[in-house]
């Protein structure tokens, strides 16, 4: 019986939540009204264990989603193949635009990657953000993981 190399590469939940944790930046996937992948990276962070990012409302981004809620996300590390390592996650993306609700997702962001900022700054930051950003929030609807660390060099 031969062994199903994708099964000896999966992360568990676990190590798939930590994984998430430790990254910086997100590759984010949408369909824009051509039907070609639009893909961009940005900064994100984990509320109420769902995966948020905050973008500016006019953005090409959020006119795709506002078409087609369906997003793909991936989160990666590695450089040589035996240390890769990643995360796709496939869902639909809910848009909040109240300012006062993109506020609390624009400050996770920021408090997350700019921690040094300070409570004082990054609250006005993120109010002032908000008056002309959308936050994303992602409903997964499948993970699919990799970590070629756990072939041990076995290829």
């Amino acid at each position: 019986m031969s062994v199903n190399r994708r099964e000896l590469i999966q992360m568990t939940d676990d190590e798939m939540h930590a994984f998430i944790e430790e990254q910086k930046s997100l590759q984010v996937s949408c369909i824009g009204a051509d039907g070609w992948p639009h893909l961009t990276t940005l900064w994100f962070a984990v509320v109420d264990q769902k995966i948020v990012f905050e973008t500016y409302t006019r953005s090409q981004k959020i006119l795709n989603l506002r078409r087609n809620p369906n997003i793909t996300l991936l989160l990666e590390d590695g450089i040589v193949y035996e240390k890769l390592r990643g995360v796709m996650i496939k869902g639909m993306a809910r848009l909040e635009s109240k300012p006062e609700n993109v506020e609390k997702y624009a400050k996770a962001v920021m408090l997350r990657n700019q921690p040094e900022l300070g409570e004082e700054i990054l609250s006005e930051a993120a109010k002032q953000m908000s008056l002309k950003r959308t936050a994303v929030i992602i409903e997964p609807h499948e993970m699919i993981s990799w970590d070629h660390t756990k072939l041990a060099g076995g290829y």
